[in-house]
C-alpha cells in the first residue's frame, strides 16, 4: 500500500513539473490580464471534480482581492444565470471539454456578453470553440491505473491558478495588513493581526 502511495504522490508532483514546463506562456499571461482588468466579478463553473477545482479556485481568487464566486452549473440554467453580468468573466471547467451542464450554460453566458475563459485539454472542445479565450491544461497520464480519475489533471489545474493568484498579489504589491482585513479568522487571521511586539 505505501508504495502505492509514494507512485501516485511521485506522479502527481511529476505532473506539476510538466505544466511548469509545458504550459503557455500566451494563454496564461492572457489569463492574468483578464483577471488584473476585470471590473466586475468573475465566476468559476465546473461540474464533478472540475467543479470542487473551480470552488477552490474562486476561493483562493477573492483571497487575494479578485472578487470570485463559484456557480452550479445546475442552478445555471434554472435562474442563477442573473448574477452574470457584462463586465464579468466566467471561467468554465470542463477536462474534456464535452460536459453537457457546462454546454447549456454557455450561451446564457454570451447573451450577457460576459468574457468566457474555457480551461481545458482538448482545444477543439465545445467550450474552447464556444469561449473567448482558451487555457490548455493537460498532464500525460492520471496516475490511476485506467487513467480515468481526474487527480493529476485537478491538482494542476489548482496550481496553475495558485501560481496566478500568488503573481498578482506581487503584481499588485498585496501586504499581510491588506489580507488581515479579509481573513481575520482562525490561525491564519491570528498570525496577520499579531502585533510585532506580543
Amino acid at each position: 500500500m505505501i508504495d502505492s502511495v509514494h507512485d501516485t504522490l511521485t506522479k502527481e508532483a511529476e505532473a506539476i513539473l510538466e505544466i511548469n514546463n509545458t504550459f503557455d506562456h500566451e494563454q496564461v499571461e492572457k489569463v492574468f490580464e483578464l483577471i488584473k482588468n476585470c471590473k466586475g466579478k468573475i465566476i468559476t463553473t465546473g461540474c464533478g471534480t472540475s467543479g470542487a477545482a473551480a470552488k477552490k479556485i474562486a476561493h483562493t481568487l477573492s483571497c487575494v482581492e479578485c472578487p470570485a464566486l463559484f456557480l452550479s452549473p445546475s442552478d445555471a440554467v434554472h435562474g442563477a444565470l442573473g448574477v452574470v453580468q457584462k463586465e464579468d468573466i466566467v471561467i468554465v471547467f470542463s477536462k474534456g471539454g464535452a460536459t453537457q451542464e457546462i454546454n447549456n450554460l454557455l450561451p446564457g453566458c454570451i447573451a450577457k456578453g460576459a468574457t468566457i475563459i474555457a480551461v481545458t485539454e482538448v482545444e477543439d472542445s465545445y467550450i474552447a470553440k464556444h469561449s473567448d479565450y482558451l487555457l490548455k491544461v493537460k498532464v500525460s497520464k492520471e496516475p490511476d491505473d485506467f487513467n480515468m480519475l481526474a487527480t493529476s489533471s485537478t491538482i494542476t489545474t489548482i496550481a496553475l491558478f495558485d501560481a496566478i493568484c500568488i503573481a498578482m498579489t506581487r503584481f499588485r504589491g498585496y501586504t499581510k495588513e491588506q489580507f488581515a482585513v479579509i481573513h481575520p479568522g482562525g490561525k491564519v487571521g491570528e498570525a496577520l493581526t499579531k502585533k510585532d511586539n506580543d
